[in-house]
């Protein structure tokens, strides 16, 4: 199998407070089958061997689940391959001789830990303040005996799939994280034991975002362009709609 040299360009950062810059590499024999974090595997390798600071940088299950791996690469965030993580990316959708900038998720709300490693605990606090289900809706054969309407199964579905990975905020350039709340919201919001609670949620998910330094939405769609699993717009309109009607003409 052919193998290719690939240029880096990666921001190197020692820590929240030290000044950052793009630093320049060179990783040699990269095979293509390679994924993108393994051929970042490579040179902090090399790195290593030399007794240099291997590069920060996040990752867990790498096969698309956990949501831990966030870069940008090339100025999008995990990468041109459309509903992808970057540990998803594999190194055959490069040429020979490339040069790829990696830089990290950039938002008020995520502060960079170091190099590529930023803090998305922020989302955490989101779901923290009402991204959930408090009250007792029964055990799983109690859930079985409630009749969902299959296109309102399928869109809570598709927003519980969300990973919580942030590549909408990156991308967005006011950092907002409504299509992150949007997706809980809808999640839970579209099926009968979500609906308890569903007005206090919007209220307090929105609120809860904007203390935490997150930007408002201008509606451009960035954010479904790079997000992983494809979540759509839809479920802002959707989230938009239910918080005008919590606020305004639900008493809250």
């Amino acid at each position: 199998m052919e193998k290719m040299t690939i240029h880096l360009r990666v921001w190197r950062q020692a820590g929240p407070n030290a000044p950052g810059r793009l630093v320049p590499y060179t990783v040699e024999n990269v095979i293509p089958d390679m994924s993108f974090l393994e051929m970042l595997d490579v040179l902090n390798e090399e790195l290593i061997a030399k007794g240099e600071d291997p590069v920060a940088f996040d990752s867990d299950c790498r096969e698309g689940i956990c949501g831990t791996c966030g870069l940008v690469i090339n100025g999008i965030p995990h990468g041109p391959d459309r509903g992808a993580t970057v540990c998803q990316l594999h190194m055959r959708r490069y040429k020979h001789g490339d040069t790829i900038t990696i830089e990290p998720w950039r938002a008020r709300a995520f502060p960079l830990i170091k190099d590529l490693v930023v803090d998305r605990s922020a989302f955490d606090r989101l779901i923290q303040a009402s991204g959930y289900t408090s009250i007792n809706v029964g055990g799983a054969p109690d859930a079985n005996a409630v009749l969902i309407p299959k296109d309102k199964a399928e869109r809570s579905m598709d927003a519980a799939a969300c990973i919580g990975c942030g590549a909408c905020v990156a991308a967005c350039k006011n950092a907002s994280a409504i299509l992150f709340v949007s997706a809980k919201v809808a999640h839970l919001g579209m099926l009968p034991q979500g609906q308890v609670e569903h007005k206090h949620r919007v209220v307090k998910m929105i609120d809860r975002m904007d203390d935490l330094g997150f930007g408002s939405c201008s509606n451009e769609g960035e954010c479904e362009a790079v997000c992983p699993k494809e979540i759509k717009l839809a479920n802002i309109a959707y989230l938009n709609r239910s918080y005008l009607t919590a606020r305004f003409f639900g008493g809250l």
